[in-house]
């Protein structure tokens, strides 16, 4: 997608981030695919045996340079993760593919890029208690049945109630939106959300998948909420995870407006209030 372009360059013009803060992530290992993802579905994957049914439900036409993409944003989701551990906050730009299930691919998303980096972490002690906040439009659903049981990682979606995927999995929290919510009230439930969360969860880790396909006039959206109160989304995120000193790992997601402009304003946003909150 052209953002994965344009953001680097729109938050280097501006001076948010120099060229020095930008990393080239390197594939996935084996070893990290199969600690979350079925050995069947990996290989039929990357042998490119998947049929028509399971294309479908993947949104793409299967390809080498596909899968190989996959295996380096999903590298790049692991190693933002660690950057978070030494600095506090870090990004993956194309990160965020929540769709996918341990043995399916599903909704543009063929490896779950969030589940893979939450099992690096724990399996090398690196983590004990995950978060995943979820803010995409669209559930978290590949992510919330890949965690279902196991107490480590706490899923959190916020999404549209009546948009895709029409069945929802059971996060450990779920908060549906009515179509054409306000800014003010999204905001209002998510505050009420978090509390609720910190009150009995102390994790030493967030994933925040922050999708900007909540505002208004997005494509596949559906919601009102306006590019402001996206960027007051951000900051109630951002300014939670800082003031509990927990590190962060923000996945851009999704985000399908008309003018794209406006995307890149909106996930340059994240990066600005990154910038703002955690030096």
């Amino acid at each position: 997608m052209e953002k994965y372009e344009l953001l680097p360059m729109q938050l280097k013009l501006e001076g948010t981030m120099e060229e020095e803060n930008f990393f080239e992530p390197s594939a996935v290992s084996l070893e990290d695919i199969l600690a979350v993802h079925d050995s069947e579905y990996w290989e039929k994957l990357n042998g490119l045996k998947l049929n028509r049914q399971e294309q479908l439900r993947s949104g793409f036409p299967l390809s080498r340079e596909l899968v190989d993409r996959e295996l380096v944003i999903t590298g790049g989701s692991i190693q933002a993760s660690l950057h978070a551990l030494e600095n506090s906050i870090a990004y993956n730009i194309a990160g965020g593919t929540h769709h996918a299930y341990a043995d399916r691919a599903e909704g543009f998303c063929l490896l779950n890029d969030i589940a893979v980096s939450s099992s690096y972490l724990l399996r090398n002690n690196l983590a004990k208690q995950i978060l995943v906040i979820d803010l995409d439009v669209h559930q978290g659903n590949g992510t919330a049945k890949i965690f279902e049981n196991d107490d480590r990682v706490f899923t959190f979606s916020m999404h549209g109630d009546k948009n895709y995927p029409l069945k929802k999995e059971m996060s450990d929290l779920d908060v549906p939106l009515k179509d054409g919510i306000s800014g003010s009230e999204y905001l209002g439930l998510l505050e009420k959300a978090l509390d609720q969360i910190f009150s009995h969860l102390d994790p030493d880790f967030i994933f925040f998948q922050s999708g900007v396909d909540i505002l208004d006039g997005d494509k596949l959206g559906r919601l009102g909420v306006s590019l402001e109160d996206c960027k007051a989304r951000d900051r109630m995120v951002l300014e939670t995870a800082k003031s509990k000193n927990i590190s962060l790992m923000a996945c851009m997601g999704g985000g399908y407006s008309k003018d794209i402009k406006v995307i890149v304003e909106a996930h340059s946003n994240t990066y600005r209030l990154g910038k703002e909150i955690f030096e």
